[in-house]
């Protein structure tokens, strides 16, 4: 098996990551991971790190990327925005896309949190991936962003300051205050059109529960929501997170057929 730090342009900047290659000639299929909001390419208690290496020991390609403006990538956080990180997630998937390792056909993707409503815009809008996990994704964003804050524990703690909002010495920016106003992700993600994995823990007060009903609704019988009990936004226990990696391999590996 091999992880190498690997770096790719979207827009004129530097986008750096991580790849995963299983062992053998390949080509593999593969699954490309988008991270949160405020996070990096590793996430919260390493959660994208042993889901790499989990869908890598099943026999995935996985690349897991910093978008621009967060962890080591180019770009200033206050100019991040959810279309700039669909951007990035396009960008991404062209460059894995072209990796000698991989199945083209084959890629796959999964995100969490907004990082889960990049993957939602990204598949409504291509509407050529093959498999779509999300997990604590978020289904409307004014409402997530409206509540943050606000007593429920999310521990955004937004200050407005000159040129956007201050949450926890991070800027969120007015072009990301535009998108989260305007963009639908459970609008946009009726346009992919298999079948969707969505995992949402019971007791998450950042992405509450009821975006995940909210992509129930949008894609009907296509959507498989599946609650993490007691669980919260990233799935914060050993026990909570395993499930969630299982769950995940076994979606992939039952969409994504092994390349002849």
């Amino acid at each position: 098996m091999s992880e190498q730090l690997i770096s790719f342009q979207n827009q004129g900047q530097t986008l750096f990551g991580m790849i995963h290659i299983p062992p053998g000639a390949g080509p593999f299929p593969a699954v490309l991971i988008f991270h949160g909001f405020t996070a990096d390419r590793n996430e919260h208690h390493f959660l994208l790190v042993k889901a790499a290496r989990a869908l890598m020991a099943a026999g995935f390609v996985v690349l897991r990327f910093d978008f621009r403006g967060s962890g080591e990538s180019e770009g200033d956080f206050s100019q991040v925005t959810i279309e700039g990180e669909i951007s990035d997630g396009l960008a991404a998937r062209a460059w894995l896309r072209g990796h000698p390792a991989v199945d083209p056909d084959l890629v796959g993707v999964c995100g969490i949190s907004v990082g889960g409503a990049v993957a939602a815009c990204l598949a409504g809008r291509t509407q050529d991936v093959p498999s779509l996990v999300l997990w604590a994704p978020v289904g409307d964003p004014a409402r997530v962003f409206s509540q943050a804050g606000s007593g429920s524990g999310s521990g955004f703690a937004p200050v407005p300051v000159e040129g956007g909002i201050d949450i926890g010495g991070l800027i969120v920016g007015q072009g990301m205050i535009a998108d989260v106003l305007r963009l639908r992700p459970t609008a946009e993600v009726v346009g992919h059109p298999g079948a969707v994995l969505v995992i949402q823990g019971t007791a998450d007060q950042t992405v509450p529960p009821y975006n995940g009903e909210m992509y129930r609704e949008a894609l009907g019988e296509r959507c498989t929501l599946v609650w993490i009990e007691g669980a919260d936004h990233t799935f914060s226990r050993t026990w909570w997170e395993q499930e969630v990696i299982g769950l995940t391999v076994a979606h992939f590996r039952g969409q994504l057929a092994p390349a002849a």
